[in-house]
């Protein structure tokens, strides 16, 4: 694991743009494609405009396949959606192929969604191994990453696959993969940054393990790299730096 702290959200946003791009640049160079699972929420959304603005000509976005780490059960026009975000964002700036965008289809139940989600996973990548050669993560400030929220059954699949996600404290599911699936990447990014997340910090990389309390620490990949890009306020808990 890789810890990269910055002075400032700008600094963190530029040099998480950068390692975007360098991962998918040697992707690209060796395979022809780049595969990327994105993250929700408003820290990936400044990440994604950063990337169609300042790194439009530094990668062959032809050659980029998205998927989602996770999305809310609501439709993919609602202001809440993960993917309309990316659409805004990135997809639209850079005239994305429609094909090489994987959209969670949240006109299906919440059940029915994530099952459908695996197969679309296992379908591209087929007899390939099934490995991300990116997966973005963000951390909420209950320590969860994707959907894997504290508490929910999510927490202890031991199969990497997709899984629907009910939150009882606020009445909706959420449609995640999985962390055996994620852990299956080549490389896994954290992007966080604010002093609201130094608590949530803290107990991910420095409290004794207690996935149910605090599930980003699932997050171990196999035999890939991990790295975390924040900046000195939510690393300001941290001793061991």
């Amino acid at each position: 694991m890789e810890l990269n702290i910055f002075n400032n959200e700008n600094e963190v946003l530029a040099a998480l743009a950068a390692h975007f791009v360098k991962v998918a640049n040697e992707a690209i160079a060796a395979k022809g494609k780049f595969t990327v699972a994105l993250s929700g929420g408003n820290s990936p959304k400044k990440l994604y405009e950063l990337l169609a603005s300042a790194y439009e000509d530094k990668l062959e976005w032809d050659k980029v396949y998205f998927f989602f780490g996770d999305e809310r059960n609501v439709p993919q026009t609602d202001k809440d959606s993960n993917y309309l975000m990316s659409k805004n964002a990135l997809f639209a700036t850079l005239l994305i192929d429609p094909d090489h965008i994987f959209p969670v289809d949240t006109s299906l139940g919440p059940k029915e969604a994530a099952a459908k989600y695996q197969e679309v996973i296992e379908d591209f990548f087929d007899e390939d191994e099934l490995s991300f050669d990116l997966v973005l993560l963000g951390l909420g400030d209950n320590s969860h990453t994707a959907s894997l929220f504290p508490f929910t059954p999510v927490l202890h699949d031991r199969l990497p696959g997709v899984s629907e996600v009910f939150l009882p404290d606020q009445n909706v599911y959420r449609i995640t993969m999985n962390a055996p699936l994620i852990n299956e990447a080549k490389h896994i990014a954290f992007l966080v940054y604010g002093e609201g997340k130094a608590v949530a910090v803290h107990h991910v990389l420095e409290d004794d393990e207690d996935i149910e309390e605090y599930p980003a620490q699932l997050i171990e990949p196999i035999v890939g790299e991990i790295e975390w890009f924040m900046d000195i306020a939510a690393a300001a808990l941290l001793e061991n730096i």
